[in-house]
């Protein structure tokens, strides 16, 4: 799973610290902004149409009048609006969501085989993909079209005829579609969670006849080797002590547990259904560097072309190495490998690049060792493994360990003083690459709640859902019905590519601005090459870009981050979501629809029947 920034601290994230303005100073500031430029275009407007005097004591009441009315927003008619909205969304039939899902669920088996490497992984992504398409997509159509319906209709004027203020309206609407998207999503959800443990689910049956016994150096029969059956379109070997229970071991992200439900002479075989499948690995990072062929240090590894510079390579049969600094080793580290012993788990996500292919479902080899910060000469033997392209290995460092002939402690002689810990790893064989980026290693700690990790994912699609019901309830309270859907879908549109976005504004992107831009592709000009700053055209072009720009980096100020909000990889991948990246998805949330609502109640006042 790509994670290029782990989630702050909540306290640090919306307070700020290290230089970094927190999320809650940045909203002040940037809600002041705005209030002071709605304000100065509104005494501007009001300026043209009436004159100094008269524009300022209208900018002034407005303002009060605003504020006043604000406050005295009444609970119950905020729920009877409410009310009014879920009465209105059922009779537009959106129930026509849930059948278009229960038909995706369907068919999706005949499209979603289960011979896939990882099969959890597809079909989580699936379901909570397809969940989140049509949950924004219902959102985006009752939020956007119910106002100007009720304009059209002249519903509206029944509505503001009793004592019902523009700011209940829209918070009432706002919170009367959260409620229908909030059973829509529970409904969904569950039965997404049901597909995908109905799909996961298959057992085997032990090959007996392809048994082998398992002699110790004593003649004696200490359990039997053998596989299972060919199901679900893979097998498994099978491990088994001498009272025949045991496991079929990992294949496909899996394993079953195997009893012997018969008798030693005349044994029956019972295979259980798979065992993690469904996970929730809760991580805890290093600090990586990397070391060159020579063994020196290194800012970075070895860029082998990809546009892509997320990870960086090693070289193998070389002194390269990729070196993951650990903190807060201690005996709480320790987990338990399958037989009971002490162990540190680790587990590694390699990526590969092969300069000649070869074998291609051959792995490529190569070592793990753990090292004291402090004594580089003082490590453990190197444990030798075989990787594949985005496989995830898994070692248990067991707590006596040797280096070379000689036995040592894990926690006594390679953990610092201070509770650090160098892990090591090589690529062993030549011309071959490892890629790593600081995430690719972690200590796994116990694994959290996959089903609660779900309902966190689902909590995710949530908080964009209600993104999109106070984007589209605002901008409905202006617009008709298919120009709030525009916008709006623009607003979503530049959330989602909110990162590219602000990248072309400050000219992080080649090319030049957005006029500059559009008369290179009409020129057909490389986008590297200069132009001619002499000339006036050029001088204009480059102003209006530079207008253009700053007009950009202030929108960007205000885009909603959808990409963000997004942890579906986190449960495809079987990682925990953090806690802390859903209560900042909680607070992010709270201030746009606080914001949204605030704009939605005063351009809802301009209109002749709200007032």
């Amino acid at each position: 799973m790509v994670l290029e920034k782990a989630p702050l601290d909540f306290l640090v994230w919306l307070l700020g610290g290290s230089g970094e303005i927190g999320a809650l100073p940045r909203f002040l500031i940037t809600a002041l902004v705005l209030a002071v430029f709605a304000l100065m275009v509104g005494f501007v407007v009001a300026l043209v149409r009436y004159g100094p005097m008269k524009a300022g004591d209208l900018t002034y009441r407005v303002v009060t009048n605003g504020m006043s009315e604000l406050a005295l927003s009444s609970p119950r008619r905020i729920w009877a609006i409410a009310r009014l909205a879920v009465k209105e969304s059922f009779r537009r039939r959106v129930i026509v969501a849930l059948v278009v899902f229960f038909l995706i669920l369907l068919f999706a088996g005949w499209f979603l085989k289960t011979d896939y490497p990882q099969p959890a992984k597809l079909l989580f992504s699936f379901v909570l993909t397809a969940t989140t398409y049509l949950i924004l997509m219902i959102a985006l159509l009752l939020s956007t079209f119910s106002l100007p319906n009720d304009f059209k209709s002249k519903i509206i004027y029944t509505i503001v005829t009793k004592p019902v203020r523009a700011g209940d309206i829209v918070l009432g609407r706002i919170l009367g579609f959260t409620l229908v998207g909030t059973i829509l999503l529970a409904i969904m959800s569950c039965f997404g969670y049901l597909f995908v443990v109905r799909s996961l689910y298959h057992t085997h049956e032990v090959d007996v006849a392809r048994l082998e016994e398992v002699v110790n150096s004593d003649g004696d029969v200490v359990g039997k080797v053998g596989r299972t059956t060919l199901d679900d379109y893979h097998r498994h070997e099978v491990d088994l002590n001498a009272d025949g229970k045991g496991d079929a071991m990992s294949a496909n992200e899996h394993k079953h547990a195997i009893i012997n439900v018969g008798t030693p002479d005349e044994p029956k075989y019972v295979v259980s259904g798979p065992e993690d499948y469904l996970r929730a690995r809760v991580p805890q990072y290093g600090r990586l560097r990397f070391l060159d062929r020579r063994g020196a240090p290194a800012p970075r590894g070895i860029s082998v072309g990809s546009e892509w510079t997320y990870r960086s390579f090693i070289e193998g049969g070389s002194a390269a190495a990729a070196v993951w600094t650990l903190d807060g080793i201690n005996e709480k580290s320790l987990g338990r490998d399958d037989e009971g012993n002490p162990c540190l788990p680790l587990e590694l996500v390699v990526r590969v690049f092969r300069t000649y292919k070869g074998d291609i479902e051959q792995g490529i080899q190569g070592s793990i060792r753990l090292r004291n910060p402090d004594d580089p000469d003082v490590k453990s033997n190197e444990d030798i493994f075989t990787a594949k392209d985005a496989s995830i290995n898994t070692f248990d460092i067991p707590v006596k360990l040797y280096n070379g002939q000689q036995e040592i402690d894990l926690l006594k002689d390679l953990v610092s003083k201070d509770g650090k810990l160098e892990v090591v790893v090589q690529c062993l064989d030549g011309a071959q690459y490892y890629g790593f980026a600081q995430p690719d290693l972690y200590l796994r700690l116990p694994d959290a709640s996959p089903l609660w990790n779900y309902i966190k994912a689902q909590l995710g699609i949530w908080v964009q859902m209600v993104l999109v019901i106070a984007i589209g309830v605002t901008c409905s309270t202006l617009l008709n019905g298919p120009v709030s859907v525009l916008f709006t879908v623009s607003f979503i549109l530049l959330g989602f590519f909110k990162e590219f976005f602000v990248n072309v504004a400050p000219g992080k992107q080649v090319g030049g601005g957005p006029i500059e831009s559009l008369v290179r592709l009409v020129t057909q000009k490389n986008q590297t090459t200069g132009l001619e700053n002499t000339s006036f055209a050029v001088q204009l072009m480059q102003w209006i870009d530079w207008v253009l720009k700053q007009a950009m980096l202030s929108l960007a100020q205000v885009l909603p981050d959808f990409r963000s909000f997004s942890t579906v990889d986190y449960v495809a991948y079987g990682f925990n979501i953090p806690t802390n990246q859903i209560a900042q998805d909680l607070s992010v949330t709270a201030a746009y629809v606080v914001g949204l609502f605030v704009i939605g109640y005063f351009c809802l006042r301009t209109r002749e029947v709200a007032k």
